[in-house]
């Protein structure tokens, strides 16, 4: 008995097998893309160790609640301006209790120096007022929690928990967008983007002081206009598209003054 020849196949009707999805559990992340190798990077941020060993931040206050309040009345302005209006402002009202007595159209006086001190004085009383009926007068130690407060975003909330409470945060502001985009860092569209980068691509024993150093060196040296590459620390490493000098300048620790 003669077995029956095989049915043929129009290859054209073939289609190729799928390939199984990965589950968003499953799923890896993605490497944040940078232009900078690991070791390059670790040779970046050990310079800036060296260069400033103990970066602090500019402006002036005396607890959490202060230092909400300084870093709220900021945006828009700078930290010298905040500091003088705030001088005599924290002398009187420290506390959220006090800066509700205070009231508003005296918050307002003390601040009027600085932009939009209007709606900032509002979001100084009401900020204050949510401490009190909500927190008991504490400053909360979450992120979350934090950005539900009037006037704090995510960037304030970040430098909050950084240098009230030791976290190590990143807090992306414009000097720390301009060089994540401008040297390819850790390039990102967004403040929350660039956030993410840096915090995968920069290593873990550098993250604690990283958010001064990069405001820092963007605020002195790695300038919007035109950066001052011939007095920076890692010019031979910079990979930028435009420089105006290519010789890193002398690694020397910096005096806390200085900045």
């Amino acid at each position: 008995m003669t077995e029956p020849k095989p049915k043929s196949v129009k290859l054209a009707g073939l289609q190729p097998a799928s390939k199984p999805r990965m589950s968003k559990a499953t799923a890896k992340p993605r490497k944040p893309k940078s232009a900078y190798s690991t070791e390059e990077v670790e040779e970046i941020f050990r310079r800036f160790s060296v260069q400033r060993p103990e970066p602090k931040g500019e402006l002036n206050y005396v607890n959490p609640f202060t230092l909400v309040v300084a870093v709220a009345l900021s945006a828009q302005a700078t930290d010298v301006g905040v500091n003088k209006a705030t001088k005599a402002l924290f002398a009187v009202a420290d506390t959220p209790e006090k800066m509700l007595a205070l009231g508003e159209d005296a918050v307002r006086e003390h601040i009027r120096t600085i932009g939009l001190y209007r709606n900032k004085a509002k979001n100084v009383i009401a900020l204050s007022r949510m401490l009190v009926e909500d927190f008991g007068g504490e400053v909360p130690r979450d992120r979350d929690e934090l950005v539900k407060l009037p006037g704090v975003g995510r960037k304030t909330a970040n430098v909050v928990l950084s240098m009230a409470f030791g976290q190590a945060t990143i807090a992306v502001d414009t000097h720390i967008f301009r060089i994540a985009n401008r040297i390819g860092l850790a390039p990102g569209k967004t403040p929350d983007q660039v956030e993410d980068h840096l915090v995968r691509v920069i290593p873990n024993h550098y993250l604690y002081h990283a958010h001064h150093w990069l405001i820092l060196h963007g605020r002195y040296t790695c300038k919007a206009r035109r950066p001052e590459c011939e007095h920076c620390i890692i010019a031979d490493l910079c990979k930028a598209a435009e420089k105006t000098n290519t010789i890193p300048a002398p690694l020397v620790a910096l005096p806390p003054q200085v900045f």
